[in-house]
């Protein structure tokens, strides 16, 4: 019989700042925390926009980000150093170290430390946590694909306990792609679903989550925050960049966790924390990939995208939206789709616009997409 796994820690920052009360003042509260980056010259681009702390705040490096929130989710857990525990860590990189390269002549710093492999075998060194360590380069799933991984593995009955974590930290190289590729809102604002909607901005973001079995935290006497029910993991390889447009993959996905969770129809779910970017092509395939998997339902599911405030955390999104679909479960409030202005008929969804709602929701689907087609959907419950 497949071990239940179950949620008993997490730490997690944002531009926001640090915890879940942050998380409640900014996203649940529909506050946009876009304005113009300081952390290096924008002018060579369209726009200077970006969901980024002022420079000089908070960790310096995306390594320390992500160390302090592991160890914040290890202490919420009543974990300690020492324990035998997977890390599993979804990030491109450390891109803090490259512009250090860059800027010393290469006398200051290694390339290697910004290899994805070394940045979590610092992350699990750093935190004292014996066990394997994985590390997921697959963009805007990693993080995700993390926690798919990990539930795997403890269903599976090969680990008691993941730390699974993702960050990403708004720097120039990440930025100048995008803006190259057209993909920035020119205007500073994310309008997901929107009829008007011109594109994402990116946005600082580092969680991390424990994961156990549930046998194993009962016998400690954790309290579980949640229960991972489904999870599910799909690339439909449709285009380098551009969602399938019946958002195949993302159905998929969908598809392969609702059947985990015992509820292939998608009749249990209450809430859907869309991956949303506010993009022309990603927001249309996302509907569609919806519709064929709740049917005539699809309409009446509330649906958001929180995005519209923390802005697009690339290999962060996974795991920090997964937090952010937590705390949605166990405060019974749904985070809205800020910057929402006027209906696409091509998406529509009902998108929670503007405020928090109040909601009794049992289970949530939270789910994200990467270029390239992969696609990653998680099904939590609350305890």
């Amino acid at each position: 019989m497949a071990a239940e796994v179950v949620v008993t820690g997490f730490g997690v920052r944002t531009v926001f700042g640090a915890g879940a009360p942050a998380l409640r003042h900014g996203v649940f509260g529909g506050r946009p925390a876009f304005a113009p980056t300081s952390r290096f010259d924008t002018g060579p681009y369209r726009t200077p926009m970006a969901a980024a702390a002022p420079d000089g705040a908070g960790e310096r490096s995306l390594r320390q980000a992500l160390n302090s929130c592991g160890a914040e989710a290890l202490d919420m857990a009543g974990l300690r150093a020492g324990v035998e525990a997977a890390v599993l860590v979804g990030a491109a990189g450390d891109y803090t170290t490259v512009t250090h390269f860059w800027r010393s002549g290469g006398d200051e710093v290694s390339y290697v430390d910004a290899v994805p492999a070394v940045l979590a075998e610092a992350v699990a060194d750093g935190l004292g946590l014996r066990g394997p360590r994985f590390a997921f380069t697959n963009a805007c799933v990693a993080s995700s694909a993390a926690i798919v991984h990990a539930c795997r593995l403890i269903a599976s009955g090969r680990i008691e306990v993941a730390v699974c974590a993702g960050g990403y930290l708004v720097e120039e190289e990440v930025f100048a792609k995008f803006d190259s590729g057209r993909a920035l809102a020119r205007d500073g604002a994310v309008r997901p679903f929107s009829a008007d909607r011109s594109g994402l901005l990116l946005g600082d973001g580092v969680a991390a989550v424990v994961l156990e079995s549930a046998g194993h935290a009962r016998t400690r006497g954790a309290r579980p925050l949640s229960t991972v029910v489904g999870w599910g993991a799909a690339s439909d390889a449709y285009h380098i960049a551009q969602p399938h447009p019946d958002g195949a993959g993302l159905a998929a996905a969908a598809r392969q966790a609702l059947r985990r969770a015992g509820d292939p129809a998608g009749a249990t779910i209450d809430y859907v924390n869309a991956h949303g970017t506010g993009t022309r092509h990603n927001d249309v395939a996302e509907t569609h990939g919806l519709r064929s998997v709740f049917g005539e339902r699809a309409g009446s599911v509330p649906v958001s995208s929180t995005k519209s405030t923390t802005g697009h955390l690339l290999e962060a999104a996974g795991v920090v939206e997964f937090v952010i679909t937590m705390l949605a479960l166990t405060d019974g409030v749904l985070p809205p789709t800020a910057g929402y202005t006027r209906p696409d008929p091509e998406c529509d969804l009902d998108c929670v616009p503007h405020v928090p709602r109040p909601a009794d929701a049992r289970r949530a689907l939270t789910l994200n997409a990467a270029f390239g087609g992969a696609n990653t959907a998680l099904v939590l419950e609350r305890p």
